[in-house]
């Protein structure tokens, strides 16, 4: 066989296996590939979008928290004021009952001492009317006296 022969055979066979590779393996192989780099723009533009939807939600998550220490801080120092309200409006009300007390109390020992008063007149005036029967002896009518009796004890 002739080297030029086998040459320009071997020329044919490849240039049919060029041509069969182009029209039958090559479409299919860079539609592929096409695919698989569509595939992975999509994801590295879904990755972007989702990088910057993170931002954007940390940045919200940001901002609610920071409205959520301020609406908290509010609520505390607004349950201090209250607190602090009730707190003087109890001692208010305590110190009104033990003022209501004190008067009650001096009330209660003026009426005492006015009773211990009077029943001490009676006694003097008892006592008084023993010692003029004795120093008279003779006993004395309390009914006849009973106004010099009465002018003795607001006396006394």
């Amino acid at each position: 066989m002739n080297i030029n022969a086998t040459l320009f055979l071997q020329a044919i066979v490849f240039a049919i296996l060029v041509w069969f590779t182009m029209k039958f393996v090559w479409p299919p192989i860079a539609k592929a590939l096409d695919e698989r780099a569509q595939k992975i723009a999509d994801g590295l533009a879904a990755a972007d979008k989702a990088k910057s939807e993170l931002s954007s939600a940390s940045k919200r998550v940001e901002a609610e928290l920071a409205t959520s220490r301020t609406e908290t801080t509010a609520r505390l120092a607004d349950a201090e004021r209250r607190g602090q309200v009730i707190v003087d409006e109890a001692k208010a009300k305590a110190t009104e009952e033990g003022n209501k007390i004190i008067a009650a109390a001096k009330l209660e020992a003026q009426q005492q001492s006015t009773k211990a008063r009077e029943v001490l007149r009676e006694q003097v005036a008892a006592l008084a009317v023993k010692g003029a029967e004795q120093i008279l002896r003779k006993e004395v009518n309390a009914s006849v006296h009973a106004d010099l009796l009465g002018r003795l004890k607001t006396e006394l």
